[in-house]
């Protein structure tokens, strides 16, 4: 008699419920009916018409091929000026590595800053894949609950109330689902929390440029030990292209570069080269960024309307994270019905959230700006 082979423990996490989501909105698509997408966090738009010209030209050469692990020097280059030039921070380019998306630097920051055992904080809700890849790779994400009251972030008593240390905290300013930021005095004083505890800091500020209000800051200003993780996806508007970037501390350059060296060679040489052409399209840019705030003042005027009258502090990125309790206790149920009745496609909170997302759901504005009208339009009969 055969046996069968074994089937590795890594894969039994959570799906990522917006993919799931993303799935049945194909699926009522495909039977000919409209869909309002309001659950992804993708950008309505293409990359900017620099980086799409570039990419033609190197189409033509016809000279594609592997580039180092870490990325071209030219991109490396471009990146290092943007934190000189954006956040008057100095960052030399060896401590710049380009990935595969943000999802590759998360991977690779996570397997060279952390062992099988080790526990890493990060605030509930919050971006699923974090605890999603620490878990697959046996390190135990530690979820700090989270509310209003903490604007959604972090925070020192509640790092300081955890019955066992932790050697990683991962802050996201601005913030998924939530929007929300951390000030530059409270990402410096996190930053030095950790650094008094050994504890490294790992910043995800992919949605920076996404803000309606205070600038980010990023937290290559306030900590040299810091893995910050950033990508071409949201405000670049490239999330095809499968290209995101680290700024990396000395101590962890050797192992991200093997690491990368054996888990992806190189990220895709097509995106790199263009991508230099995106730090000279703000213009561009900016200009999905005012569509955004339009979007944001949108929801954040007519979604009271439609019940939906909590809802944490969207002062970044393009999500509005919205507590549904009043009307459910059961998101993932409750966003298929608004799909079925009113053809919106919005995201349950238990993708955030574990312990408290049946009672949260999350809607994306990066769509156009008549569909999120739209949207708004619809709730309000709907809630009727």
């Amino acid at each position: 008699m055969s046996k069968h082979p074994k089937v590795s423990k890594r894969g039994a996490i959570p799906p990522f419920f917006v993919m799931e989501v993303m799935r049945a909105a194909a699926e009522r698509e495909a039977a000919g009916l409209e869909v309002l997408h309001m659950e992804v966090g993708q950008p309505s738009t293409g990359a900017p018409k620099g980086v799409l010209d570039a990419a033609h030209r190197m189409l033509d050469a016809d000279v594609l091929g592997y580039t180092g692990s870490l990325g071209i020097p030219a991109l490396r280059s471009a990146i290092a000026r943007w934190y000189r030039d954006r956040y008057k921070v100095d960052v030399p380019d060896r401590r710049v590595v380009v990935t595969t998306g943000s999802s590759g630097a998360f991977q690779l920051g996570f397997l060279a800053a952390f062992d099988p055992g080790d526990r890493v904080a990060m605030a509930s809700p919050s971006y699923p894949a974090y605890r999603h890849t620490l878990t697959a790779i046996g390190v135990e994400p530690v979820e700090l609950p989270t509310g209003p009251e903490h604007r959604f972030q972090p925070t020192i008593e509640l790092l300081e109330k955890l019955d066992k240390p932790v050697q990683g905290l991962i802050v996201a300013s601005p913030a998924n689902p939530t929007g929300t930021m951390l000030s530059r005095e409270e990402l410096t004083e996190l930053s030095a929390w950790c650094d008094a505890n050994g504890v490294r800091l790992v910043s995800d500020e992919i949605y920076h440029g996404l803000t309606y209000g205070p600038e980010a800051v990023t937290a290559a200003e306030v900590s040299e030990s810091a893995l910050v993780v950033n990508s071409f996806s949201k405000y670049f508007s490239m999330t095809g292209w499968r290209l995101g970037w680290m700024i990396v501390p000395d101590d962890l350059i050797r192992s991200v570069e093997c690491l990368a060296q054996n888990l992806f060679i190189s990220a895709p040489s097509l995106s790199q080269a263009a991508a230099v052409a995106a730090f000279d399209c703000t213009e561009e840019l900016d200009g999905h960024v005012a569509r955004y705030a339009r979007n944001r003042s949108i929801l954040l005027e007519e979604l009271p309307k439609a019940g939906f009258d909590k809802l944490a502090p969207a002062d970044g990125a393009f999500y509005v994270y919205a507590d549904v309790s009043a009307m459910t206790d059961d998101s993932e149920a409750f966003c298929k019905r608004i799909l079925a009745e009113t053809g919106i496609a919005c995201t349950p909170g238990i993708d955030f959230d574990p312990a408290r997302g049946h009672r949260f759901v999350r809607f994306s504005f990066a769509g156009s700006e008549e569909t999120i009208a739209e949207a708004a339009r619809r709730l309000i009969a709907w809630k009727r």
